[in-house]
């Protein structure tokens, strides 16, 4: 009986992982809701991830609908064995970047010098055409809730594929503290308990 005990406070385990590279990534290229695909490099770091996470106990796996996200969840999904259970969840898209998506920092500031002052300014400022930084909080919160909270075997781990932006979003959110900028193919594990987020670790 003490053994389930110590077990029982970290018994949904949900680990969180960056998409693999896009060309957009490597070009510094604002993606947040356009659908870029993977590029080779993505996939290779795909695999890398897969690596990562065998013998982690994973059962199922949810991913953003972008496909960015959905072909790195599908390569994981495919070489840890669990392909049938890829879900995939508009919430867990990035965050919508308006009239930034396609251009790099320096365009960005040639071409709407103001809203990219004030973005620098304060990085919770909305874009023209942006998705406000408190509606991509509910959205990211509220879907990695539902996930935690769904029933599964005991010992069971759910792996949740997503962008950058909101996974950075989603940690500060539940820890208070920003992470830096997230490299593809990072993975953090957050521990949940007592209907709530507990710890989120980098993997």
């Amino acid at each position: 009986m003490a053994h389930q005990a110590d077990r029982l406070p970290f018994h949904r385990h949900l680990f969180l992982a960056r998409h693999g590279e896009t060309d957009w990534n490597r070009a510094g290229r604002w993606q947040g809701k356009t659908d870029i695909p993977l590029s080779d490099a993505g996939r290779e770091q795909a695999r890398a991830l897969a690596a990562v996470l065998v013998g982690r106990g994973i059962a199922e796996v949810h991913a953003s609908d972008l496909q960015r996200a959905s072909e790195t969840a599908q390569i994981v999904a495919g070489l840890l064995g669990i392909a049938p259970a890829l879900k995939l969840d508009a919430r867990l898209r990035e965050r919508g970047f308006g009239c930034f998506e396609g251009f790099t920092g320096d365009e960005c500031a040639q071409r709407h010098p103001e809203a990219w002052a004030r973005y620098l300014a304060d990085r919770r400022a909305t874009p023209p055409g942006g998705e406000p930084q408190p509606e991509v909080a509910a959205r990211i919160v509220a879907a990695l809730t539902e996930i935690a909270r769904a029933p599964r075997p005991t010992g069971d781990a759910t792996l949740v594929v997503s962008h950058g932006g909101a996974l950075r979003t989603f940690i500060h959110e539940i820890t208070g503290t920003p992470p830096p900028p997230l490299e593809n193919g990072a993975v953090f594990l957050a521990r949940y308990a007592d209907d709530r987020f507990i710890s989120i670790t980098h993997v």
